[in-house]
């Protein structure tokens, strides 16, 4: 309640002025004097909460929000920002009369009834502005949805928060001579059918594609797949018949010519190299939900306006932000000088408060790539949540009854199982309070990768280890098909991961489905067969392999056929010496079994019985015949087994990171391709497994950008590794 002396004071200041000045005031003295101090009590301190609600309030600029104990010191600016009532959760205007309930909290905060008992019904208990908890929570019948359609997105007509615009203005600005007279960013209303992509570059495709037929003419080598092949062992006994021998096939990328360039200076980040690549078409599905508020929604712009810089003028980009719904913030644009300075204008009018809603987000983002009229080589789909989807899938996953979550994927990048239209979507778990079950499945499920951001700064590298792969890709839609030579022989398994993969009824075929692959990555799969005695010959023809492609640049079909696999066939053979790389690659088969086996006895509760498993895999692998050698996957794999048991040592520490980090390391060798999790982006870290030049060379850039920006280095903690991190004692 406010003292006596504070009511005089404001008696005599109301006797002074016009009756429109009394009103103003009397506004601001119900709205100061309005929160209870048991509230305010259990919040954090008031300066930390009137950070937070700085970066949250939409119709309050910092600058003029009232310090704790400043009394009667209001601005005129916050009394007119306080007169006009908005909606901090849907931004619509309130109003009484309007037929819509209005809710004040116990914080002096209001909001629409539906909307804010639609928040809490999610589980969202505290005040989306300040974040002071409440006691008393409004509730609503079951009956009573959020009205649909509503955007969380900031509008232009926002105040930028100065805090937050600081860590955008560390980024080079485009080169272009029309920066001081850009307009303001607009965002225009959304049309029921995204078809209003910007136009495809065809000049510059066309140049490049010239450019690319050129470099293939002059190194043919950098523009072909590598074949290689290694049998079990170079030679059986003639009468001897084997029933499981295996073949590896090794598959090396073609070799990016940007990778082979000297290092570019800082100045020049808008492209990843001045050498022909395929275009990419890149959609970017964002969480700004209410607990992505404060460092995490700085760090993911600040991140995201990296992407935005390393784009070329041929890529486009747009952006979808979700909360409690989701909205497109601009259509597929292409990032030239302009384009890039409203994508970072776009990004950086990003507030964040609501739920969590990753289907709609997703939806959203398939609609854009379903809609466009044209479409460039590549395309992507890169998902970031921190939370739990509140609106589609219900149940954590640890639970028994794991929920489906291939309902969080429209049916045009899952397909139902259907070969067709299918768009990768990379996930990005941001966290600890992520559901990284269901991000792992959304990325397993459409073909992407899953990757944990553990630590807040590191967000900004797991984006650009990403993109290094997204703007290098140098093969699509590339199938494999191995051929048994030998009429007596039968394949058995292929071991392909999350490859699809299937063996033809006569057992004389099997195709491997791999599709695209970046400059300099590697494939490795093991193909088991039935091998016959020989009666007649000194040796036996196993397998040919053939791989059929596209080229992206020149948009031919490449078809490559390896030499035929043999193996010799004499009377009688000595003690054979299996093949390192065939050994090599069953260890890391074995230990990603390994892995399966501990997180689905972790999810039942037994982590005693999880790191048993992995214990005795790393035992396994300690003898074989690339671990003696000191094989550097080798390394890698116990490295990262062990990192698992440390992670499985309680079920806190399960829950908190050890699931997301198992599923990262899942995900990353069932496709064979880099995922970020734990320090894996740092350069000492021994799990780099599967980083390719171009995603090193992304990574180095990234990090320099970072050390540069002294904002940044307040903002960012240094990326921990788990090691560093407190341990259940």
């Amino acid at each position: 309640r406010p003292t006596n002396a504070f009511v005089r004071s404001g008696s005599c200041l109301l006797k002074m002025g016009s009756k429109w000045r009394k009103a103003k005031l009397a506004l601001g003295l119900r709205l100061c004097v309005h929160a209870p101090g048991a509230v305010l009590d259990d919040s954090p301190p008031p300066s930390e909460r009137l950070s937070d609600a700085a970066l949250l309030s939409p119709s309050v600029p910092p600058a003029s929000r009232p310090a704790a104990g400043s009394g009667l010191r209001l601005s005129k600016s916050f009394s007119r920002s306080s007169s006009k009532k908005t909606c901090s959760i849907c931004l619509a205007t309130m109003k009484r009369g309007d037929g819509h309930a209005i809710f004040t909290a116990e914080c002096a905060h209001s909001f629409h009834f539906h909307c804010i008992a639609s928040n809490v019904k999610h589980g969202n208990q505290i005040c989306p502005v300040c974040r002071a908890k409440w006691k008393e929570i409004p509730l609503q019948s079951p009956n009573l949805d959020p009205l649909p359609g509503r955007a969380r997105i900031n509008p232009v007509d926002w105040p930028h928060n100065d805090a937050l615009m600081t860590v955008i203005r560390q980024l080079p600005p485009p080169r272009t001579t029309s920066n001081r007279h850009m307009a303001p960013f607009f965002q225009a209303p959304e049309p029921a059918i995204f078809n209003d992509d910007e136009a495809l570059d065809h000049q510059s495709e066309s140049t490049e594609r010239g450019s690319s037929n050129s470099n293939a003419a002059d190194n043919e080598f950098c523009g072909k797949i590598l074949i290689s092949t290694y049998p079990e062992v170079p030679a059986a006994p003639r009468l001897d018949a084997y029933d499981n021998f295996n073949v590896l096939i090794h598959l090396k990328a073609p070799t990016s010519v940007s990778g082979n360039s000297p290092s570019r200076s800082q100045d020049n980040l808008s492209q990843v190299s001045q050498t022909p690549r395929a275009p990419v078409d890149l959609v970017t599905v964002l969480d700004i939900s209410g607990s992505m508020a404060g460092t995490k929604l700085a760090l993911l712009k600040r991140a995201m306006g990296f992407v935005i810089q390393n784009l070329g003028p041929s890529d486009r980009l747009a952006v979808i932000a979700f909360s409690s719904t989701a909205r497109r913030l601009f259509p597929l644009r292409r990032m030239t000088d302009a384009g890039r300075q409203q994508a970072l204008q776009a990004v950086n009018s990003l507030v964040a408060n609501g739920g969590t809603n990753i289907a709609e987000g997703l939806r959203k983002g398939a609609k854009v790539m379903e809609d466009r009229r044209e479409k460039n080589p590549v395309a992507s789909i890169i998902l970031l949540s921190d939370g739990q989807d509140t609106y589609t899938v219900s149940g954590s996953g640890g639970s028994q009854h794991l929920p489906n979550y291939q309902s969080l994927l429209p049916l045009s990048i899952h397909g139902n199982g259907r070969s067709g239209f299918k768009i990768p979507v990379h996930a990005f778990g941001f966290g600890m309070d992520h559901d990284a079950s269901s991000m792992h499945s959304i990325s397993e499920i459409s073909g992407g990768t899953f990757s944990f951001i553990e630590t807040e700064g590191v967000i900004q590298d797991a984006f650009a280890q990403c993109i290094g792969g997204l703007l290098s890709v140098v093969v699509k839609e590339l199938q494999v098909i191995i051929k048994g030579v030998d009429q007596g022989l039968r394949l058995g398994s292929l071991k392909a991961g999350s490859y699809p993969n299937r063996v033809m009824p006569d057992g004389q075929t099997g195709i491997i489905d791999i599709g695209d692959l970046y400059a300099d990555e590697e494939r490795d799969f093991l193909v088991s067969m039935n091998v016959p005695a020989e009666f007649s010959s000194n040796e036996t023809s196993l397998v040919k392999v053939k791989c059929v492609y596209n080229d992206p640049l020149s948009k031919k079909a490449v078809t490559l056929e390896s030499e035929e696999v043999k193996i010799k066939r004499p009377e009688c053979v000595g003690q054979e010496v299996v093949s390192i790389e065939v050994d090599r690659q069953r260890n890391r088969l074995q230990a990603a079994e390994a892995m399966a086996q501990a997180r689905t006895a972790a999810e039942q509760g037994d982590l005693a019985g999880a790191i048993a498993i992995l214990e005795t895999c790393r035992r396994v692998l300690s003898v074989t015949v690339s671990a003696k050698s000191g094989d550097r996957l080798c390394v890698a794999l116990d490295a990262e087994l062990k990192e698992m048991q440390q992670r499985m040592a309680s079920r806190q520490v399960y829950e908190a990171s050890g699931r997301a980090y198992v599923l990262s390391g899942l995900s990353s060798h069932s496709w064979q391709r880099a995922t970020a999790r734990g320090d894996s982006t740092d350069s000492t870290s021994l799990v780099q497994s599967y980083q390719t030049p171009l995603m090193t060379e992304m990574l180095n850039r990234s990090q320099a950008t970072l050390l540069s920006s002294p904002t940044l280095q307040r903002l960012v903690r240094p990326a921990l590794s788990f090691s560093s991190q407190p341990k259940p004692r």
